[in-house]
Order: structure tokens, then sequence, then C-alpha cells
């Protein structure tokens, strides 16, 4: 019951209270899974969440800018008498609220005090509700497919794989200056800031972005004054002659309309827009008016020629395509430091695409199931510990293989394949199915080497190439053999290889 101010503040402080027994409680226990993780960040984060909320009211409640609070604490306090100093109680007062309580109690019987020792067990058992695409597979990896076709289909891109594209979208300063000034570049930029703070919210719900943006603000605002922002260094827009005006045509190459004619409206309208001028009108009108720019300075040209808003200064389109730019690289800032965060997820995301792309449809399907079979057993509340001295591999029934059947397959033997990067296989049966799979054939991509059967069982990078150079030997691709390839004649006429030839000379026969 929460019928009064005093009450409302008693059970704000139990609330709070018992909120923060609850997060130190669910923080001394060690998540099994990386599902377990997440769910545990969220249910902190939404304690905390709401422990601040319950702050806030409690701090309304005591600046007590209506009185109310003090009229109320007036209501049940003490009474004065007389000069000598005598107190009596408001028993009236204290009766009328006695009888507000059982009036309260009498229309609502189930009504019960919450007990401050309660464990709260049922918040602690919850599963909040977590977003996440089957690509990003719960937060292991990054799904960017919507942003490649972005980045690939704009102006400002190029036609790469995927795989590539999870190395080149953090290095914007690659992209021309400009290219950047485009509204379809900015539009890319807002796009993949919003999906990389979602994907590090739902993921580290527990870290304080907006205190990592803040320092980032500050920092950025020093490297843009001192221009030392990566990919900006010369951020000076002074009277709009600088590299970020690169979209303004150099008039100095043209000397008649026909000839600007031939730039095409797109090329004109940009032209226009750097310099405040009006884009509409027809290719010949744009042409014109971009002319007229080339004998008389833009400060005395007519009103009429500028877009609406802007005016003939110099200066005040140089401040806007600075203000522009500014924002841009502030975005490609807190981008670079997003891609800083989230690495080791990045890195992770590759290698799943490269496993992806050396996988068949059947192994891919294998490895799905496999994942909807872990999920599930995750997901579950409590996980049975089941007695494993010698870590032996699980069954199909989910409980650790006999002992015999370990040591008949010969589990404990380790094989290391150089080529799959020192990959351990555990079991003979493991290490001779792996040449078969993902990781091997990858390895053999990056030597240039066909893995074929011949090279079965070698797992060393010397080995492989040695043998592939015999291999190209034995079929006459690198060396040519002079000795069983040249051709010779004799007098008569009859054709011998260099070998043949030279043993019959030596005999006299020729």
């Amino acid at each position: 019951m929460a019928s009064t101010l005093l009450e409302l503040t008693r059970s704000s402080h139990e609330e709070v209270e018992r909120l923060e027994r609850l997060v130190v409680k669910d923080l001394q226990r060690e998540p099994t899974s990386n599902r377990e993780r997440l769910f545990q960040s969220h249910r902190v984060r939404n304690m905390i969440d709401r422990v601040i909320e319950t702050t806030n009211k409690l701090v309304e409640i005591y600046e007590d800018k209506d009185r109310a609070r003090k009229d109320e604490i007036a209501a049940l306090g003490v009474k004065t008498a007389g000069s000598g100093g005598t107190s009596t109680l408001n028993y009236s007062g204290f009766y009328d609220r006695l009888k507000d309580i059982r009036e309260y109690h009498r229309r609502n019987p189930s009504a019960r005090i919450v007990d401050v020792n309660d464990d709260g067990e049922e918040i602690l058992k919850e599963e909040p509700r977590i977003e996440f695409s089957g690509e990003e597979s719960f937060g292991r990896y990054l799904d960017m497919h919507e942003l490649y076709n972005e980045y690939v289909n704009s102006k400002f891109g190029e036609p790469i794989e995927y795989s590539a594209f999870l190395d080149a979208f953090s290095q914007t300063h690659k992209i021309p200056r400009h290219l950047k000034q485009m509204r379809q570049y900015k539009d890319y930029l807002e796009h993949l800031l919003e999906y990389l703070v979602s994907f590090f919210i739902r993921t580290q719900p527990l870290q304080d972005l907006d205190k990592i943006f803040s320092k980032l603000q500050t920092e950025f605002e020093e490297l843009w004054a001192a221009k030392k922002v990566r990919g900006w260094e010369n951020n000076d827009m002074e009277n709009g002659h600088t590299s970020v005006q690169e979209s303004v045509i150099d008039l100095d190459y043209y000397s008649s309309v026909e000839e600007l004619i031939e730039l095409g409206p797109q090329r004109l309208k940009e032209g226009l827009a750097a310099l405040g001028l009006k884009t509409g009108g027809t290719v010949q009108q744009r042409a014109e008016r971009l002319l007229l720019t080339k004998d008389t300075p833009l400060e005395q040209l007519d009103k009429k020629h500028f877009a609406k808003g802007s005016r003939s200064s110099g200066n005040n389109n140089a401040e806007q395509l600075n203000d522009s730019a500014k924002e841009v690289a502030l975005m490609e800032f807190k981008i670079q430091k997003m891609c800083e965060l989230l690495e080791e997820t990045i890195v992770q995301t590759k290698e799943n695409v490269e496993k992806k792309q050396a996988l068949t449809y059947e192994e891919m399907e294998a490895e799905r199931e496999e994942e909807e079979v872990q999920a599930d057993t995750e997901s579950d509340d409590e996980e049975q510990q089941m007695y494993n001295p010698l870590k032996l591999p699980m069954g199909w029934d989910g409980k650790p293989i006999p002992y015999w059947l370990y040591k008949l397959h010969g589990l404990g033997q380790e094989f290391k394949c150089e080529i799959c990067g020192n990959h351990s296989y555990w079991g003979r049966r493991a290490f001779e199915r792996h040449f078969k799979e993902w990781r091997h054939q990858h390895g053999m991509r990056c030597l240039n080497i066909p893995n074929t059967k011949n090279f079965n069982e070698i797992t060393s990078i010397q080995e492989a190439k040695v043998l592939w150079e015999r291999i190209q030997e034995r079929q006459g691709v690198i060396k040519w053999r002079p000795d069983l390839e040249e051709e010779y004649e004799d007098r008569e006429g009859n054709i011998y290889n260099k070998k043949t030839y030279t043993d019959l000379q030596r005999q006299g026969l020729i």
C-alpha cells in the first residue's frame, strides 16, 4: 500500500535494497554458457534500470517542490503546547490514518506486506527476451549482409566479397574525400553505426555506452581542432578552396556552355550545389548558370541564382560544408571505436564466413542441427553434472563413453596438422577424416596446392610443397627435359631424342 508519500518513500527504499541484493546474488553465480551469460547480463541491466528509476522518484519526493511531503509530516507530527516546551501527540491524525489502513485492508483482503527477506528467485530464473537473427547465432557473429549490399551497390563502394567487406567496412579513411559528401554515404554510415550500437547493447548490456561516447566526443573535438582525425587531416574550409570541395568544377578547362553540357546533368548539379547555387532547370540552364561564376565572383552574382536559404558568401557555404564534413567524420570516428570494442566478434565472424564457404551443403546442415541440439542443451534450467574424472568424450546418450572404447579408438592419441594451423585431432579416425574437412581444404587453398589423395597423411607445409613440386616435374609442368624431348636427325633422316642420338654416336653407329 502506497497511499501516502511516506509509505511510497518507505516502499521505494525497500525496493532499491531488494534489487541491490538480487544483483549481488545473480553476479555471484558463474554462467555455464554464452546464452546464460547474456541472460544474466540483461537481468542485471534490467534491475539496475529499475534501481535508477526508483531512485529518481525518491529524489523528486525529497526535493518536495509542491511541499506535499512537508505537509504530510506536519499532519503526523507533534503539537507544542505553550512556551514551556511540553508537547502532545496528534492522536486525532493517528487514528484517522489507522482507520484508513483498516478500511483499505477490508476492501483488499488479499493485500500482504512484502517480505524483506524474499530472495527473489523468480526474478533470477527469468530469461529476458533478446532478439538475434539466425546469422548472429545468439550474439556470436555479426549479420552485416544488408550493409554489405548497400555498400557494393553504392557509388563510394566497390564489388568485393562479403568476407573482404568485413575487413573493409572499418577502413573509412580509404574512401576518397569527394565521395564522402554524398547523402548516400552519410545514410550508409548512419545505418552502420546504428547496427553496431544495437549489437553492442544486445551482447554487452552492462557496458555504459553513453559514457564511452561522451569521452569519444571530447577526444574527437581535440583531434578535429588539431586536424589529426584520420582521413580528415586537411579539414580547413576557408573560402571553399579545399579538397572537401572536390565536387566544384574547375571552369578554367571550359570556355562554352556546350562543353559544360557534355559533363551531364548530375555532374552539373553537384558543381552548382557545392557553390550554393540553384540546381534545377534544364541541362542548358544549369550550364549557363555555372558558367556565370567563371568571370563573376560569387559575391557579385544576383540573389536569384542562389538556392533558397543560401547566400552568395563563399564563407557561409564553406561553413556549411565544414559542419557537414565534421558530422560525417564524427560518425566515422564512432564506427572505428565500435570496431575496436567488437574486434574479437568481427574476427570470429570472418572465420565463420570462410568456414562456411569451404563446407558442402550436407556439412552445413549437419552443423546447423548440431548447433540446435547444443542450444537446447544450454537452455536447460539445470544440467546434471556427471562424474567424469578422465574427461572422456560424451556419447550419443550424453554420458561418457566406456574407457575400453576410448582406448580402442585411440582417442587419447593427439595428431597435429601444421596445414590446419597446428590444430589438434584426437584419435586416428578424426585425423584421417580431417583431410576432407573445411579447415584442411582452406589451408591447402592458401598454399595454392590441390587437395588430392596424393597429399593424404601430409601435415607439414614444407613436405606438401616439396611433394607438389615433384608432381609438377613428373607431369612436365615446370621443367623441360631436353634429353627426352629434344630431337636429332641423322643423315638418313631418322629421328632420335637427344639421349638415344648421343649413345649411338658414341658407339660409332651414326
